[in-house]
C-alpha cells in the first residue's frame, strides 16, 4: 500500500510539474531555439551535442520558468476559466509558494545554464522570463496590446538557438526573430477568438478590436501576409548568412498560402471552429518551415 501510495504521489508531482511548465508548449518552443541552432552551425561554429543538451535543458527551464510564474501571478484568473481552473496552483494542488519556488529555481538553473554556452543566450532567457512575467502577463486583462507585448518574448526562442550557436546577435538572428514574432498575432489571435468566452470571465483581452469581428479577422490576415514575407526574406541574400534556396522559398510561400486561406476562411465564416482550425495550422506552419529552412541548409 505505502509503495502504491509512494509511486501515486510521484507520478502526480510529476504531472503537475508537466502542467505548471506547460511541457507541451515548452517542448514545442525547444523545436524553435534547436531549429535556430542547427541553422547556425558552420564550418565555423560546428555542431556541438553538449551545447545543443544545454540549449534544450537551459530552454526548457527558460519556458518552464515563465509559465509556473504566469501561473502563480494568474492563479485567481485561472480559477474563473474551464481551461485551466484545474492547474495545479488554482486547483489547489500545489501552492503557490511552492509553485513560485519551482518557477524560480528553474530561473537560475535555466540562466545559469545558458551562460555556459554564452551570456548573449543567457541575456536573451533573462529578457523573456521578465517580459513575459513582468509585462505581458500583467497586461492581459488591461489591454490587447498584451498580445504585442508578448510576442516579443515568444518571437525569442528562434533566435535564441542562433545566438547559441555563433555568440552573435546580426540580420540572420534578427530575421528569425522577426519571423516568429510576426507567426505571434495570428496564432494567438485564434486562441482567443475560440476561447472568447473563457477569457471573457477572467476579464482577459486578447483581440484586437475586442470583439468577435471583420476588423480582428482583417488584422489576422493582413499579420498573415506579414508573416509570409518575412519568411521569404532569407531567399533575396539580405540576411548575411541566413539563407534559403528559391526551392525552399517556393515550398515556404506555399506553406504561407495555405495559412492565408484559413485567415481568410476566419474573415468569412468568424466561427469558433475557424479560429481552432487556423490555430492548428499555424501551429503546423511554423514547425514547417523550420524543417524546411533546416533540410535546404544541409542539402545545399
Amino acid at each position: 500500500m505505502n509503495a502504491a501510495k509512494n509511486t501515486l504521489s510521484i507520478k502526480s508531482i510529476f504531472l503537475d510539474f508537466k502542467e505548471i511548465t506547460k511541457a507541451g508548449l515548452a517542448i514545442s518552443v525547444l523545436f524553435s531555439s534547436i531549429a535556430g541552432y542547427l541553422l547556425g552551425v558552420d564550418s565555423e561554429h560546428p555542431f556541438s551535442w553538449s551545447v545543443l543538451a544545454v540549449l534544450a535543458i537551459g530552454g526548457y527551464c527558460m519556458v518552464g520558468a515563465s509559465n509556473a510564474f504566469n501561473q502563480v501571478i494568474e492563479k485567481d484568473i485561472d480559477s474563473l476559466m474551464d481551461r485551466t481552473k484545474n492547474r495545479p496552483v488554482p486547483s489547489g494542488r500545489m501552492s503557490p509558494k511552492v509553485a513560485l519556488f519551482v518557477a524560480s529555481l528553474l530561473t537560475v538553473i535555466g540562466i545559469a545554464l545558458l551562460y555556459t554556452i554564452n551570456a548573449k543566450s543567457a541575456m536573451f532567457a533573462a529578457i523573456s522570463i521578465f517580459l513575459y512575467t513582468s509585462v505581458y502577463t500583467p497586461l492581459k486583462t488591461v489591454t490587447s496590446l498584451s498580445v504585442f507585448v508578448g510576442a516579443f518574448p515568444g518571437a525569442i526562442p528562434f533566435m535564441l538557438g542562433w545566438v547559441a550557436a555563433t555568440g552573435e546577435f546580426g540580420i540572420e538572428a534578427g530575421t528569425l526573430f522577426l519571423i516568429q514574432f510576426f507567426w505571434q498575432f495570428p496564432h494567438f489571435w485564434s486562441i482567443g477568438w475560440f476561447l472568447y468566452e473563457d477569457y471573457e470571465k477572467a476579464g482577459i483581452f486578447m483581440l484586437p478590436t475586442g470583439r468577435k469581428d471583420k476588423g480582428t479577422a482583417l488584422q489576422v490576415i493582413l499579420y498573415t501576409v506579414w508573416l509570409i514575407i518575412a519568411s521569404l526574406l532569407p531567399v533575396l541574400g539580405f540576411t548575411g548568412q541566413l539563407f534559403i534556396s528559391p526551392i525552399a522559398a517556393v515550398l515556404v510561400f506555399l506553406l504561407g498560402i495555405w495559412m492565408l486561406f484559413y485567415a481568410v476562411k476566419l474573415y468569412k465564416l468568424r466561427t469558433a471552429k475557424a479560429a481552432r482550425t487556423l490555430m492548428l495550422v499555424s501551429v503546423s506552419y511554423i514547425s514547417l518551415l523550420q524543417i524546411v529552412y533546416i533540410v535546404d541548409k544541409f542539402l545545399r
